[in-house]
């Protein structure tokens, strides 16, 4: 186990270096003047020039890319074009936020959409099972800013329960977490549930039942371990695209995280901010990944690795 951790950790040299690369070449090709927009609209084009041998963006784009990921590697991600801070205070103060919305999306999500697929499996083709897809299709279907303007009207607009803006107690949480596990949800459920009805079916089971053990036990004993494995690979899929789809929901909102810094960023050809945050996002999924990974040893003792 410890040394597949260690070459999967050893992995994450090249495919960073791939996708620093690429960040790199997709950022200089967005369209807009960084140097400008720095500058202002007002500004003259010596003094534009200035600013622009400022920011080193005079030099080659390789001798730029060597530049900052030499400086990376070293810990430095630049200073931010538009606020003149440093990128890693900049995501430092706007991390904690993203990932404890993430976090709070992630385990309603999880104990909803688990809890929505075991009952629709253990149930199919009843009643619970057709309304439970029926939840599951309407999350999926819905798009999540049009969700999360719904809830607004709602519950911030028209009954003044929750607040809309700002992230400064746990009543902030509940709009946009409910926004961006919607769909995390629904997919739980969908994967939960065809993953239930195989292990259901399984030889095992029917001889569990034949031996007169409790329903419940079957399926939370025999049933639940051998569906997790799956399930769990969702699980770890959907984290990361709770990360990455936490921009949208965080704009609609205006919660003060790192999708909204991502947003502002693009908006003002801050590269710096986004070719690090860009690299933290696929840290991020690569990380996950390979936490998903290890756990299928403890979930399935039979899996070995090599």
């Amino acid at each position: 186990m410890l040394n597949y951790f260690l070459k999967r950790l050893l992995g994450l040299i090249p495919t960073l270096l791939i996708v620093a690369v690429l960040v790199f070449l997709f950022v200089h090709m967005l369209p807009g003047d960084p140097a400008r927009l720095a500058a202002g609209q007002e500004a003259d084009e010596q003094t534009v020039a200035m600013v622009r041998a400022e920011l080193g963006l005079d030099k080659p784009l390789p001798q730029q890319f060597v530049s900052f990921f030499s400086h990376m590697l070293q810990g430095d991600f630049g200073t931010s074009i538009r606020t003149r801070r440093p990128v890693s205070m900049e995501i430092g103060e706007r991390f904690f936020p993203t990932v404890m919305l993430t976090i709070t999306s992630m385990v309603w999500a999880v104990i909803f959409g688990m809890g929505i697929g075991i009952v629709s499996a253990v149930f199919r083709n009843q009643w619970p099972d057709r309304l439970g897809m029926t939840l599951a299709v309407s999350g999926i279907s819905f798009p999540a800013f049009a969700l999360g303007m719904l809830l607004m009207q709602i519950f911030s607009v028209q009954l003044g329960w929750l607040p809309t803006v700002g992230a400064s107690s746990w009543k902030h949480y509940i709009l946009p977490s409910i926004t961006l596990g919607a769909a995390v949800a629904a997919v739980m459920a969908r994967f939960t549930r065809a993953s239930f009805v195989e292990v259901i079916q399984e030889d095992f089971v029917r001889t569990a039942r034949a031996k007169g053990v409790r329903e419940r036990t079957v399926i939370i004993k025999h049933c639940l371990r051998n569906a997790l494995i799956p399930v769990v690979t969702m699980m770890g899929l959907q984290f990361g695209f709770l990360l990455g789809g936490s921009i949208l929901v965080e704009a609609v909102f205006n919660w003060p995280g790192l999708g909204r810094l991502l947003v502002d960023a693009v908006q003002m050809r801050d590269y710096p901010v986004i070719q690090t945050l860009v690299l933290l996002f696929s840290l991020e999924f690569i990380l996950i990944n390979l936490v998903v990974d290890v756990l299928y040893g403890y979930i399935n003792p039979t899996i070995r690795y090599k």
